[in-house]
């Protein structure tokens, strides 16, 4: 029996269902990492994997980048948790707002804390309930935004989280994303809304890119109907470039949430955006939210650490990244298309997913008609081939710093196999 079998086997009767998070099962069990470092991850039986799940794209950097252990280890040594302000928490705050421009940060501890939060801010700033977000978009497993969600919800088919209140999820609204007019109609019928909640891109449903002027539109209607717009870049905030996705696309939301590559391996999560809404928060408002664990000194000296790297090295970082994605996603279309098998390949920056499907890739629906089971037949032999991606048609592959040209060769040679296996 291998190590991580066992280990799956002992978990089943201590952790439900054996995991800690859905995501991370596939059956007939998942391996069970004992180490990692650059682009590897090590599981309990000694095997290597080449990683493209990274963190689900938190390690832009890579596994235990030098730079983050050592301001980690410096921290370690001066106290793990002060419950009580420090400097570095507001040189933090600092450095986002010059990279999103806000004119407050606050520190929370992971994205579906972030977006939460966000969401009760615009909530008590308009004095309305109902929000809309946009079918497959993530936005944590809280109660408000478990509706027509991506990620593990989606691959487990969940429309509506058991659990979750009628009353909580009728004030939900769920629009179509890459769909601007049905949106607007949305828009112009109800007149209750207290924000939109968008992920910029969809990479949470594979990955699925707004279409031209579809981000432009949502913020001139939700602008014209003074609805507060979020923008959830927990994936896409420092991923996409150092000020996220509304930096590329040009448009500018009413709040953020970060989360992710932020911290480089590290829990750490923020919402930021404009004086007037931010100062809804207690203590100075009435909007409650708190915690513990916010600002931990840990945690803030890893996101110190990863935004002075990603910043200072943006001229060769996103370029690279960039690049090396480009040539994997045009070396697995000529598989593809070679094998003969429909597909469809999305990409952004350093995010990319493959979909068995003849149909573009655009929203919630097409996503959906792809071939999960090619895809877990991919996946099965990927991981045979020491290529380790996030195990769900409805994640995306994520390159990091740490990957090399030598690391794309193999993983091209383990693509190549993997796509004939899922014909």
């Amino acid at each position: 029996m291998s190590e991580s079998r066992r280990l799956y086997t002992r978990a089943k009767k201590a952790v439900p269902s054996g995991v800690n998070s859905p995501v991370r099962y596939y059956p007939p069990y998942p391996f069970f990492a004992a180490r990692s470092a650059g682009q590897y991850i090590w599981d309990a039986d000694g095997s290597r994997y080449t990683d493209f799940c990274n963190g689900y794209g938190a390690l832009l950097l890579g596994h235990a980048r030098k730079e983050i252990i050592r301001a980690v280890s410096g921290q370690l040594s001066r106290g793990t948790l002060y419950c009580a302000p420090t400097g570095a928490e507001t040189e933090l705050a600092e450095a986002i707002k010059k990279l999103y421009p806000s004119g407050r940060v606050r520190l929370v501890n992971t994205g579906g804390e972030a977006t939460m939060t966000a969401i009760r801010v615009a909530r008590g700033f308009t004095g309305r309930k109902k929000i809309v977000k946009f079918e497959g978009c993530y936005h944590g497993a809280h109660d408000s935004v478990l509706v027509r969600a991506g990620s593990g919800s989606a691959h487990r088919g969940v429309s509506v989280s058991a659990g979750v209140p009628g009353e909580v999820s009728k004030n939900t609204l769920v629009a179509r994303y890459n769909d601007a007019a049905g949106f607007e109609a949305m828009i112009q019928k109800n007149r209750d809304i207290a924000c939109v909640i968008i992920e910029p891109i969809l990479a949470n449903m594979g990955l699925i890119l707004p279409e031209r002027n579809f981000l432009q539109r949502v913020r001139k209607i939700t602008k014209d109907a003074g609805i507060p717009l979020i923008f959830d870049e927990v994936v896409t905030g420092f991923r996409v470039g150092p000020g996220g996705a509304q930096n590329h696309f040009g448009v500018r939301p009413d709040l953020t949430t970060l989360g992710k590559a932020l911290g480089g391996g590290f829990a750490i999560a923020a919402v930021c955006g404009t004086p007037k809404m931010m100062d809804m928060l207690s203590p100075g408002g009435d909007v409650y939210q708190a915690s513990t664990f916010a600002g931990n000194p840990v945690s803030v000296s890893a996101a110190l650490a990863s935004i002075r790297i990603m910043t200072g090295s943006k001229s060769r970082l996103y370029p690279k990244l960039e690049r090396y994605c480009l040539r994997l996603v045009a070396a697995l279309d000529d598989m593809a298309t070679d094998l003969h098998i429909p597909h469809q390949i999305n990409s952004a920056a350093s995010m990319f997913q493959i979909f068995f499907t003849d149909t573009p890739v655009t929203d919630y629906t097409t996503s959906k008609k792809a071939d999960a089971k090619k895809f877990h037949k991919m996946f099965q032999t990927l991981l045979r081939r020491g290529v380790f991606v996030a195990p769900s048609q409805y994640e995306v592959a994520f390159l990091s710093d740490a990957h090399t040209q030598d690391d794309l060769n193999r993983t091209l040679d383990a693509y190549h196999e993997a796509l004939r296996s899922a014909r």
